[in-house]
């Protein structure tokens, strides 16, 4: 992983236009050929930033191109170089989910008919280059679903499954891929944002996908 601290200005041109004005800012360029555009006042999240497949080009001026396979572009100019380095992680072990949560999923996956008639599960844990999806599968029409699954839905997972979907309708293999946000509680902030982006809300019930009780789980 490559860690640039700069002061610079970032343009993108793609589906949109987006412009953020000189500051210094922390650059993350990591093996998998991603780049992120990262501030001192949001945590994780990125201002912007370009998922691989992407290539990046450093010009002798000061301006970094990053272009990726639909001919998006991020273009990073370079007022000031602060910080400069690069760092072997390694291959990582992979998260290790809470107890409850993973076993949601596995539950889920050899129930997927809970979720509708018709649904079957293409895989868990289906990876890709920016971590595991915990369910992809297909509904009864045969459309490809993406499931994520927390114990309790709150935004940042919801986030998460966001930017699983925006890698996923990129394969033509898959596309279109709807989603879905299965938890066992899910904050009314992250059902709003998840409907607002066409992501479905299951609210799952431990004892039911146990076979306890198979009346709660409940589709909105």
């Amino acid at each position: 992983m490559r860690l640039v601290i700069a002061r610079c200005s970032v343009d993108y041109a793609g589906r949109l236009t987006a412009h953020l004005p000189l500051a210094p800012r922390l650059i993350l360029v990591k093996a998998d050929g991603s780049v992120s555009v990262h501030a001192d006042d949001r945590a994780y999240k990125p201002l912007n930033w370009m998922s691989p497949p992407c290539t990046l080009k450093e010009a002798e001026d000061g301006v970094w191109t990053v272009i990726n396979k639909a001919g998006e572009k991020l273009i990073i100019t370079m007022a000031e170089i602060l910080h400069d380095s690069s760092h072997e992680l390694g291959t990582d072990p992979g998260l290790i989910k809470d107890g409850v949560e993973a076993h949601l999923q596995e539950l889920l996956a050899d129930r997927m008919e809970t979720l509708g008639t018709g649904w079957t599960l293409i895989r868990r844990e289906y990876p890709t280059a920016i971590g595991p999806v915990d369910i992809l599968g297909r509904d009864g029409d045969g459309a490809t679903v993406a499931v994520e699954i927390k114990r309790r839905g709150e935004i940042d997972g919801v986030e998460q499954l966001t930017r699983y979907l925006e890698l996923l309708n990129r394969d033509p293999h898959l596309s279109p891929v709807k989603g879905v946000f299965a938890a066992q509680e899910i904050k009314p902030q992250a059902r709003v944002l998840a409907t607002d982006r066409g992501i479905d809300c299951v609210t799952l019930d431990y004892d039911a996908l146990r076979g306890v009780d198979d009346d709660k789980l409940r589709l909105f």
